[in-house]
């Protein structure tokens, strides 16, 4: 493995970098249009107090390379918190040498240490070089589920019957 690899917590001094990297994911999934945080959306969710979130970045000799960002949700079935990875990104530069694997194993290491019962996350199905490397690891598709969202108008209007 290459010597100059790290993969360090995030600090606030990298948000602009973890933004970078959003954007760059964002780019490669065809998404930019959706990108609407800000650096200060960024901090606000990664350093409030509690935290939101948190990232790990991914470097190269100092360089960032890649990064995970990811949160906690709950089980009810297992009564333990598990660990939902929502962005992992390598750049292209740098992808094939293991960098990937290497994010996943250390939050896989943070979920075992905090007890989680389960690691996951979601993957766009035309992502077949991820789905092969999520494979390799030994992650299975759930699918049976479905994932459903409400953003916008939507959100807000459910939001108000409650009021």
């Amino acid at each position: 493995m290459d010597p100059g690899f790290r993969i360090d917590s995030a600090v606030e001094a990298d948000v602009p970098v973890i933004l970078e990297l959003i954007r760059d994911l964002a780019d490669y999934e065809k998404l930019t249009d959706q990108v609407t945080a800000t650096e200060a959306d960024i901090a606000r969710s990664l350093f409030a107090d509690p935290p939101r979130a948190e990232a790990v970045i991914a470097r190269l000799d100092d360089e960032p390379v890649g990064f995970a960002l990811f949160f906690h949700n709950y089980s009810t079935f297992l009564g333990r918190p598990g660990l939902y990875l929502e962005d992992l990104y390598v750049r292209p530069a740098f992808r094939g040498r293991g960098f990937g694997r290497r994010l996943l194993v250390r939050l896989a290491r943070i979920a075992v240490d905090r007890g989680c019962g389960r690691f996951e996350w979601s993957v766009l199905d035309w992502n077949t070089p991820a789905i092969a490397a999520y494979r390799r690891v030994g992650a299975v598709p759930m699918d049976e589920w479905t994932v459903y969202r409400l953003t916008g108008d939507a959100l807000r209007r459910l939001a108000a019957e409650g009021e």
